[in-house]
């Protein structure tokens, strides 16, 4: 008998330090592959005050305004100008680039071709490593359901500053959502919501409690929250400093936030800013495909599967799957891994060729979590491979 529990999970904003660090890893690895889709980047950021630093690894042919991928992707955030923000915003960042070319030695492991040493002649992986997929069909998007209300907050907040609904918002945000799951390991209700969002000083604290609150109920199931829900809106009170001005931010330290809100576990690669080579990235979005397939396909109410990677090897070499029902297994695991093995391919390149992943598209995954998100190649499902996994 399963035991009733609770299990909380976070999401931030697009103007949370460690994601406009990453979205700039990603605009400028888009800028490249926009111009040269065979583009090897490993760019990381690091975002403090009115500073900005480009380190990592690129090699391609594309031709780049480094500083102008950057100054762009702040102005989308909303750290526009002075009103923004008087430390960090477009007209007063200092970018300083210490980006490099990828070491050879790493190249001829991913390279499809011979070299000496090199077992084969296939495109490896980038780098050994673990990755992760999980799905769960506890929400539509076949998502832990606190890490997606959490980013479902998130995004309703944007909008909102976005739109103008309201104009004393500003762009750094948190949210948090705890779940109270039933003794058969479904959500029963929600027990608590903190929000805290950066705000322009002159709105007050209980006009922007007001409207956290409005803006929780807006996204979140009405029929999960009860009258013992609370909401903590705003609780240390102001927050006027924030961005970068309140606290440094890097690439890839959201790595909870963009999986499975802790939920389902991930490997211990980043995903931002790295191009498909990097099986951190691309073998993480392959595992979420098929385990969100295999729950589609109504063989497990909760899919985790992990893929192990040596540098230079094409073929991973060990994949698990580990599934949970409510109920009783429907169908053993061993033969829906036979299934997997037969209709998948986790080598790197048709990776990138099955999902698309040589497109300029990873600025539209940087914020509210990798998975979960519609029109991501990695979230769209094919009937046709969900019938192949019942054995249709």
């Amino acid at each position: 008998m399963k035991k009733r529990h609770i299990f909380s999970s976070e999401s931030v904003g697009e103007g949370h330090p460690d994601k406009i660090a990453d979205l700039i890893s990603d605009s400028v690895l888009d800028a490249c592959l926009e111009q040269d889709p065979n583009s090897r980047v490993a760019c990381e950021t690091l975002v403090k005050d009115h500073h900005v630093i480009l380190a990592g690894e690129i090699t391609t042919k594309a031709k780049l305004n480094y500083e102008q991928i950057v100054r762009d992707a702040v102005d989308k955030i909303g750290y526009s100008t002075e009103s923004d923000d008087p430390i960090f915003n477009t007209k007063s960042i200092v970018i300083t680039n210490l980006l490099s070319q990828q070491s050879p030695d790493i190249a001829q492991g991913v390279d499809a071709r011979a070299a000496d040493g090199k077992d084969g002649c296939e495109q490896g992986a980038g780098d050994q490593g673990i990755m992760f997929g999980y799905a769960s069909n506890e929400t539509p998007e076949y998502m832990p359901a606190p890490i997606m209300y959490s980013h479902r907050i998130m995004m309703e907040l944007a909008r909102a500053r976005h739109t103008g609904e309201v104009s004393w918002l500003r762009p750094d945000s948190k949210s948090q959502v705890a779940i109270q799951y039933d003794d058969q390991g479904r959500p029963e209700s929600i027990l608590n919501v903190v929000l805290s969002t950066q705000h322009r000083p002159e709105v007050s604290i209980e006009e922007l409690r007001a409207f956290g609150e409005v803006i929780i109920r807006r996204v979140l199931p009405s029929e999960l929250i009860t009258e013992n829900t609370e909401f903590f809106i705003n609780p240390t009170g102001r927050f006027v400093i924030g961005g970068p001005n309140g606290d440094s931010g890097l690439t890839g330290r959201k790595i909870i936030v963009d999986t499975y809100g802790g939920m389902g576990r991930h490997g211990g690669g980043a995903f931002s800013g790295k191009d498909c080579t990097k099986v951190d990235r691309s073998g993480a979005y392959m595992c979420r495909w098929v385990a969100k397939h295999i729950v589609a396909a109504g063989l497990a109410d909760h899919c985790e599967l992990q893929v192990a990677y040596a540098i230079g090897k094409a073929e991973p070499i060990s994949i698990m799957l580990d599934i949970k029902n409510n109920d009783n297994d429907r169908v053993d695991s061993s033969i829906i891994i036979e299934r997997v093995q037969s209709i998948f391919s986790f080598k790197p390149a048709d990776i990138a060729k099955t999902l698309g992943l040589r497109n300029p598209i990873f600025r539209s995954s940087t914020n509210y979590g990798h998975m979960g998100r519609e029109g991501l190649p990695w979230e769209q499902l094919n009937e046709d491979y969900i019938k192949a996994l019942r054995g249709e």
